[in-house]
């Protein structure tokens, strides 16, 4: 019987935009998890992330929610989506942390947020950000006319002043966990799947068919998701992350610094990922910057699913077809499986969960140092690397890493193993090792480092 994942106990930090509700999530996780910016509204949808507090009864462990600023006047019109994840992060909290700004004073939209929480059933704590010094500490007392978060906090998120005193108060208002439980981290996830692809390709969407709830925020808007988000959700028992990213865009179309931010964020879960699942939508040609993202996932050698979504749009093409037109236009990626999908109708989306489970394992195999050089050494006598005048060849192999499946060849000359010759000796591994779906990585010595190897054998 499988055991269910050891729930966290839930902190949500909200409030009204800029309050600094981001900066708070990245000072408790100690890491850059959410954007902050000064611009109104960055944070859409709930960010979820574990994080490691020091308390007076030692280290515990706590998952603390951010979310976006509620009264938000947002330029996509999503303001009313943003507040419902608000509601639902506040739905499955076990402590809130109602921030406001000292330096502002409070306002009628502090207001408006203490109205909300004045029905919530679980612990608020309310928190009085941005006072650095005297003058804005002593500001702190008008909050207490909201009348909801009991005995304001007063902190810092940007330099840290007051985050001791915080932790001690949410170790004192959450629920006790049991036994060691507390010190215990969270369960790391069996996989990290990367969902990237252009705007509106419909990763959010796919993401919320996996875990089962409108987990991230969908509209026909481009652009919707800004940041990098991790959802958590399982499968038979064991724990996976699905990383939805902002829809990449050509950069000379950055409309603002939050877009620049999303783009390099998006890029950097391509290189945290296990398996990346690279969306397209199938009413739509393959452009540069598809083209560009594959060649991204190809550089960093990361096993992908093209996933051709909206295939509900185009029924009528003929599936054989479009697998020979995705092929010729993204040849560096001729290895990886292509699944059709729609993630809006639900179609499909546990056959690509299914394909990534298989190219993560598959990635993750190691092969023995005979069976290796034995491959080779039929691969060079059908056709060797030689070029006119070189007795160029390779000495021996072994595989150095898995995930990717790294192979180091020690050759006494590597300047006659072209691009042309490494692909020839790629495609020859596959096929006698079943590397079939997931990339290859060739790392050519010479023979100073064949003979240091052979050394340390």
């Amino acid at each position: 019987m499988d055991t269910p994942r050891r729930r966290l106990p839930r902190v949500a930090i909200v409030g009204r935009p800029n309050v600094g509700k981001s900066t708070l999530l990245n000072r408790m996780c100690n890491s850059r998890v959410s954007i902050v910016e000064e611009t109104s509204g960055v944070t859409r949808d709930r960010v979820e992330v574990d994080a490691r507090i020091r308390t007076p009864e030692g280290e515990r462990w706590i998952s603390v929610v951010d979310t976006g600023g509620i009264g938000i006047v947002d330029r996509d019109d999503l303001g009313e989506r943003v507040e419902g994840q608000v509601r639902a992060a506040l739905a499955g909290a076990d402590l809130v942390l109602f921030m406001v700004d000292v330096r502002d004073g409070r306002t009628p939209l502090d207001a408006a947020v203490a109205e909300l929480l004045r029905g919530c059933q679980v612990p608020v704590q309310l928190v009085c950000n941005k006072a650095e010094g005297p003058a804005q500490e002593w500001g702190v007392d008008e909050f207490r006319r909201l009348g909801v978060g009991g005995e304001p906090l007063a902190l810092s998120a940007q330099n840290g002043n007051g985050i001791t005193r915080l932790y001690e108060v949410i170790a004192e208002r959450l629920p006790a966990l049991l036994g060691e439980d507390a010190e215990l981290p969270p369960e790391e996830p069996v996989m990290k799947l990367a969902v990237v692809g252009r705007r509106n390709a419909g990763k959010s969407t796919f993401i919320n068919r996996l875990v089962g709830e409108e987990r991230m925020i969908v509209s026909e808007i481009p652009g919707t998701t800004r940041d990098s988000v991790d959802v958590r959700f399982e499968r038979d028992g064991r724990a996976f992350v699905a990383i939805d990213t902002a829809g990449i865009r050509k950069k000379s179309r950055f409309a603002d610094s939050i877009e620049f931010f999303s783009d390099a964020r998006s890029h950097r879960t391509i290189r945290r990922a296990d398996v990346v699942l690279l969306f397209f939508d199938v009413s739509e040609e393959l452009g540069a910057i598809d083209k560009r993202l594959a060649r991204y996932v190809v550089d960093h050698h990361k096993p992908v699913v093209l996933c051709a979504n909206k295939w509900d749009l185009v029924r009528e093409f003929d599936r054989r077809e479009f697998v020979k037109y995705v092929r010729a236009e993204l040849p560096g990626l001729s290895w990886a499986p292509i699944r059709f999908l729609s993630a809006a109708e639900g179609e499909g989306t546990e056959g690509v969960l299914e394909a990534a489970e298989r190219l993560f394992a598959e990635a993750g195999r190691r092969v023995g140092t005979g069976e290796l050089n034995r491959i080779l050494e039929r691969a060079t006598q059908a056709r060797g690397p030689n070029a006119a005048g070189s007795r160029a060849k390779i000495l021996y192999a072994t595989q150095a890493e898995s995930a990717p499946p790294t192979f180091v060849l020690f050759v006494n000359d590597k300047r006659p193993f072209t691009k042309a010759y490494l692909r020839y000796i790629e495609n020859r591994l596959r096929e006698g090792l079943s590397f079939e779906e997931v990339p290859l990585h060739l790392v050519l010595r010479d023979r100073k480092g064949a003979e240091e190897g052979e050394r340390r054998r």
